[in-house]
């Protein structure tokens, strides 16, 4: 399978420090950029080895799930930390722009609808998430063989606690109704159900379908952009970069994400701590 992600990433220490792409320390920008591109590679690519100490060799493993991947990181205006990543320059493709900073997620939608026909799934993500399921194209492929490709699992987003308190908290919970119901209605096919090796499993619609991310199989990536408004550049949701990430696909797809009893059937990491920490202080329910 060859999989295509293109990475929306900015940086600018003049910026103000509303967002992280904008704070005066770049040290944590570094190392969430370079832990998503490594755990691509690391979940996804082909060099993956098992150690055989009797024979002192190290063998291919998981070739079921070994996949031609690219990844290319959308930049503009030379803002950007690429240069200080310490990971090798060849493990991705630099696409460099002169795109306004806060519309740089549509410049991934152009890439990823120019590069249709190549690849078995387009993928876009931001620049501080962090995939660790292996398993997660082997559960989005089963979804939508299941489901049909007008319906589009999202994942949940979470942070961790290095220590102490919560432990684990994802942080895209439900939104008013009336911030998404332009764009969608829930109460179409509010529910589905399906069971994942004897245990059963729910999706619901969701009233919050932001991830910053999406994975999309070659026929969905096709038929969205055939749609009038595909690269209209829309912000009406929320603002720019929750739209760059989410508005197109609310539109096109009918979203679900995995229910709060199985919320970690398909998730991906946050980088940082910076809504996991608003609990017990500006939100309720930091006592276990």
């Amino acid at each position: 399978m060859k999989i295509l992600f293109a990475i929306a990433h900015y940086f600018n220490p003049d910026g103000g420090g509303k967002h992280g792409s904008l704070s005066k320390d770049s040290r944590s920008r570094i190392i969430a950029l370079s832990t998503c591109i490594t755990h691509l590679w690391a979940l996804f690519g082909k060099s993956q080895r098992l150690i055989d100490i009797a024979h002192a060799v190290a063998v291919p493993v998981n070739k079921p799930q070994a996949h031609d991947l690219d990844i290319v990181i959308c930049t503009t205006r030379n803002h950007h930390l690429l240069g200080q990543l310490p990971i090798p320059k060849g493990v991705y493709h630099h696409h460099a722009t002169q795109a306004e900073p806060m519309l740089l997620g549509f410049e991934c939608h152009a890439l990823l609808r120019d590069c249709l026909g190549r690849y078995d799934y387009y993928c876009y993500l931001e620049d501080d998430l962090i995939l660790r399921d292996p398993w997660l194209f082997i559960k989005l492929n089963w979804f939508t063989q299941q489901a049909g490709d007008l319906n589009l699992l999202q994942p949940n987003r979470y942070e961790l606690s290095p220590a102490g308190g919560i432990g684990k908290a994802y942080i895209d919970g439900e939104l008013a109704a009336r911030v998404t119901e332009r764009f969608q209605n829930v109460a179409e096919k509010p529910e589905l159900k399906g069971h994942i090796m004897e245990h059963p499993v729910m999706f619901r619609r969701t009233l919050n379908p932001h991830a910053g991310c999406f994975f999309l199989n070659a026929k969905q990536m096709g038929y969205w952009a055939q749609q009038p408004y595909f690269l209209d550049r829309d912000t009406r949701f929320i603002g720019p970069l929750e739209s760059a990430a989410t508005l197109g696909i609310m539109r096109t797809f009918r979203i679900y994400k995995p229910a709060p009893d199985n919320a970690s059937f398909l998730e991906i990491q946050h980088f940082g701590t910076a809504f996991l920490s608003l609990i017990g202080r500006d939100i309720q329910g930091g006592k276990r």
